[in-house]
């Protein structure tokens, strides 16, 4: 006896016992409803041009479907509910044009990053706390093929020969993937997504990941036209805290932002935006960050925006910052300040420019004005942890000067990490030119306080 002959059967033994009963009807189980989605597909591709049915409007797409589904239940008598039915439709639209179990993850706006590790587990993070789901995806097949719908219309690929890419979802959210036989069990996926509307500088105040002060501080620098470095590990907030300090750039400026993944939306009347690119199957056409840094130069920015430096492209970043292109911001991977430096350094080496030490560390210190050091913690909490001034001292040495500094106190028995915003002290060398760009700062704004509460 055939599945779908079978499962007439029971849906008429169903029927009869409800209408016995008046009992109402039930919902399908899962793997019914997987069974049919997969079927009723499969007749789609078979009688339909389902390319042509994918390309209309979403709502005339599943009328559409509701008609021929209502068609095929008929033809081959399964009887289900309307829950059920909708609940079909959804299934077969989400695998044809959507992502499949992961679409009720993606249209959740307060669902910061999705993890998948193989068909069985998928992870969410939400406030900053991963949670595992009981969503599945039917094979690794259909996993699969959720990840070539999100790399083919970019025009990437991924296979045996290519197993590990780099993506983005049509609303800009960022996506990983790697396959067998790299990874272990099965396809790992790791979304980035994007919110709608770009946190702003006062979203990060209002999430007590920094204080107004350092808020007033930060969008002074920016205006006053100081080169800033965001320090942070992964998923700490970086690229999230370089587009809320960007919109602070004055319109009349032109801005050229360069991006391994382009993420950033910046709300600006003049934004070049420029992305690097991977090279082909043949190994050919691959366009670097720092091929892309050393054109941004010949394009009259006022402004220069790289996503993040990991290379050889911090020389030229560097030397655009040291060569009248003021104001430019980016981020790195760094646990500090100093690390911050230490790995900027490095950078340069690696560049293949002979320069001896002391010559790097002085492109540093006429490049970088401040170095702000972001952290996720132990909660989920994201926290700028240090703003730091770069300062040469008269041996010629390069130091970092707190300007202000996130002083954590406790750790409650819940697990949620306390602890307060402060200025260290230090007056920043800066303030003659904020106050000449006109955008002074009150002195007293850097006098330590006392823990006034707790953040």
């Amino acid at each position: 006896m055939s599945l779908f002959s079978h499962a007439r059967k029971n849906n008429k033994r169903k029927k009869t016992e409800r209408e016995q009963s008046n009992a109402p009807s039930t919902s399908m189980h899962d793997t019914q409803l997987d069974q049919l989605a997969k079927h009723f597909k499969t007749r789609l591709l078979r009688e339909t041009d389902l390319e042509k049915l994918t390309q209309m409007p979403s709502a005339e797409l599943r009328v559409t479907l509701d008609r021929l589904i209502g068609r095929y239940l008929a033809d081959e008598q399964v009887v289900i509910t309307q829950h059920g039915r909708e609940r079909l439709i959804s299934r077969i639209i989400n695998e044809s044009v959507g992502y499949g179990p992961l679409e009720s993850l993606l249209e959740d706006e307060d669902i910061t990053e999705i993890v998948v590790n193989g068909p069985n587990e998928v992870f969410y993070e939400k406030k900053g706390q991963l949670h595992k789901t009981d969503i599945q995806f039917r094979d690794e097949e259909a996993l699969r093929h959720v990840i070539d719908r999100i790399v083919a219309p970019i025009g990437r690929r991924i296979d045996v020969s290519s197993p590990m890419v780099d993506a983005r979802l049509p609303d800009g959210s960022r996506v990983n993937a790697v396959i067998p036989p790299i990874s272990l069990k099965g396809s790992l996926v790791s979304i980035r997504k994007f919110r709608k509307d770009p946190i702003s500088l006062d979203d990060l105040i209002g999430f007590g990941s920094l204080n107004r002060d350092m808020g007033q501080f930060l969008t002074s620098l920016v205006k006053a036209k100081l080169n800033i470095i965001i320090s942070g590990g992964t998923g700490s907030g970086k690229t999230t805290l370089l587009n809320a300090l960007a919109c602070f750039i004055p319109e009349n400026e032109r801005i050229v932002t360069i991006e391994d993944m382009a993420e950033l939306r910046i709300p600006h009347g003049h934004v070049a935006g420029m992305e690097a690119r991977p090279s082909n199957v043949e190994g050919k056409g691959e366009v670097t960050i720092r091929q892309l840094v050393r054109n941004a130069l010949r394009m009259r920015p006022d402004r220069i925006i790289v996503g993040e430096v990991r290379g050889s492209e911090a020389f030229d970043m560097l030397q655009a910052m040291n060569t009248g292109h003021e104001g430019s911001l980016t981020t790195v991977h760094s646990n500090s300040p100093s690390d911050a430096l230490s790995r900027l350094q490095a950078m340069v080496m690696m560049s293949g420019m002979d320069l001896p030490t002391d010559i790097i560390q002085q492109y540093l210190v006429g490049a970088i004005d401040v170095i702000i050091q972001i952290s996720r913690l132990p909660d989920g909490q994201r926290k700028m942890m240090e703003i730091a001034e770069i300062h040469e001292e008269p041996d010629g040495s390069v130091k970092v000067r707190d300007i202000f500094q996130y002083v954590q106190t406790n750790v409650t028995e819940e697990g949620k990490v306390e602890g307060y915003f402060t200025a260290t002290g230090t007056v920043p060398a800066c303030l003659d030119r904020l106050k000449a760009y006109g955008v002074p700062m009150d002195p007293e704004v850097f006098r330590p306080m006392a823990q006034e509460g707790i953040t």
